[in-house]
């Protein structure tokens, strides 16, 4: 007796076919699983065993061989119980092979036979709709799956029971309808921001361009309060920017009922965060929080005490915007365009605050601000300062303009962009922050006036290859907030200002 049905296995956010296979044959009574199966595939024997004399069914009394096909491919996780069964179920006779024959499964099995969710439903849809196939999924993440297509086949059922029922034509399961989540909390406004005026125009200028953003002040300044009020100012995900962002958080498990979320994401670790935390890996390889954050904000919030090597993990995703992890066995990539936006005191003592100076002098400075790399520094676009608040400005009334005027400039600014990228031919480019080399020398480089100083400045400033090209975007950034077709000198100044290089010069001296 023989059965079989197709599942997906994952290899970062890209799902793998796999043909379960089921082999019933006359010998010693035995359960074998092979195809280079993890912990929780093995145990799958129990569960399985389990949720079959739940719904009235026994194993027979014979060998039975599970194998998992291609075998030098490790299958991970507890989704691979559905499609086992239902291997099972097709060589028992319990379930017609035509049944199953168009479809792909993945799901865990409880002891009772219900079908509970399991992470990564929406990379697994999408890869059973380009084998031609549908998908059996468990109900909880039925509208998650739906969104592989609207012609797509979705089974979402709650219990192995319903699922033998629908096939035997005893009962329908309906398809489940995709969802969004809605926001439902109020986001921070920059109206409850006073003074900092030149922060929040840094703010702003990332926002356009999906600049990172380093503010460097004393305790109390407010960099956490303008860093938590970026996504205020952020245009909403686009369709396929959706698409994206749900297939990582789907496989991290962070998808709530299925939805797909239209804000873009903002995640602030804490500094003790590891490696495996941060860019992702761990003995069963995960998305890190540079992954959950793709095309949203990262935050890191007193940077330098983060661990040297832990940032310097940082370099290759805010390079490529994609986060490579290389195992012995196995190559993983996970998405990672994101936007850095980080904030460290200029020393540990926290000197600069009102009526507090530092006590060590300069070299606590120095120290504490070389725990962060020059090849990290060099890889963010804006370095600001933030000076402490002052009362006369504490007492002064809300400003007028608010997040809601700074987001119409953004969404304006980005909407040039894409509309600029999309002429040119440029996919996968959506900010001036994503522009190439080759490319933003067509679209960023100055007129006349702004080319000699952009030349003098790199000169004095020392400016490396990749500073002289991220000056080039945020001055393109700036011309886009400010509607105009080509850069200037105007923007090439304010841009230099930016590369906190007149910072550090004071600092030295």
């Amino acid at each position: 007796m023989y059965g079989q049905i197709s599942t997906l296995a994952f290899v970062g956010i890209e799902a793998r076919h796999v043909e379960v296979q089921v082999r019933i044959t006359p010998g010693a009574p035995a359960f074998a699983i092979v195809g280079l199966p993890d912990k929780a595939v093995a145990e799958s024997r129990e569960r399985v065993r389990n949720a079959l004399h739940a719904v009235g069914l026994g194993l027979p009394y014979k060998h039975l061989t599970v194998n998992l096909a291609p075998a030098d491919l490790p299958k991970e996780g507890s989704h691979f119980d559905l499609p086992i069964v239902l291997a099972l179920m097709s060589a028992m006779g319990a379930v017609a092979p035509d049944a199953i024959a168009g479809f792909a499964a993945i799901g865990e099995l409880a002891l009772d036979g219900a079908i509970r969710a399991v992470p990564g439903a929406l990379p697994a849809a999408i890869g059973a709709n380009a084998l031609k196939k549908g998908l059996i999924c468990p109900k909880d993440v039925g509208p998650e799956a739906a969104w592989a297509g609207e012609d797509f086949d979705v089974l979402a059922a709650p219990h192995l029971l319903s699922l033998v029922n629908h096939f035997k034509g005893l009962q329908t399961l309906s398809r489940p309808k995709p969802n969004l989540e809605r926001p439902t909390g109020i986001l921070a406004d920059l109206k409850d921001i006073k003074g900092q005026e030149s922060a929040k125009r840094a703010l702003e200028i990332a926002a356009a361009g999906g600049h990172n953003l380093l503010m460097i002040g004393p305790p109390g300044s407010g960099k956490s309060m303008l860093a938590a009020r970026l996504p205020s100012i952020l245009p909403p995900l686009l369709p396929e920017e959706m698409l994206e962002v749900s297939m990582v958080h789907s496989l991290a498990g962070e998808l709530s009922g299925g939805k797909l979320a239209t804000e873009r994401p903002f995640r602030a670790p804490h500094h003790s965060a590891s490696m495996a935390a941060l860019v992702g890996g761990g003995t069963r390889p995960r998305p890190g929080e540079v992954s959950l954050a793709h095309l949203g904000v990262l935050f890191l919030d007193e940077l330098p005490e983060f661990t040297p090597q832990v940032l310097d993990g940082l370099r290759q995703p805010l390079e490529t915007g994609e986060t490579v992890i290389a195992r012995a066995n196995h190559r993983i990539t996970y998405p990672s365009r994101i936007q850095l936006v980080a904030a460290m005191n200029p020393c540990r003592c926290g000197g600069g605050s009102p009526g507090q100076s530092c006590k060590r002098g300069p070299r606590c400075a120095e120290d504490y601000q070389s725990r962060v790399s020059g090849p990290l520094l060099d890889r963010i676009d804006l370095q600001i300062e933030v000076p402490a608040v002052s009362a006369a400005d504490l007492v002064l009334p809300s400003p007028h303009e608010g997040s809601a005027e700074v987001r119409a400039r953004v969404s304006a600014a980005r909407q040039r962009q894409r509309e600029r990228f999309a002429a040119l031919g440029a996919r996968g480019m959506r900010t001036n922050a994503d522009c190439s080399g080759r490319l933003l020398e067509e679209i960023a480089m100055p007129d006349a006036e702004g080319t000699a100083l952009l030349r003098q400045a790199a000169e004095r400033l020392g400016l490396s290859a990749r500073g002289f090209h991220r000056t080039l975007k945020v001055a393109r950034t700036l011309a886009d907030l400010d509607g105009a077709e080509d850069v200037g000198r105007i923007q090439i100044a304010e841009a230099l200002s930016y590369r906190g290089e007149t910072l550090r010069q004071r600092q030295a001296a």
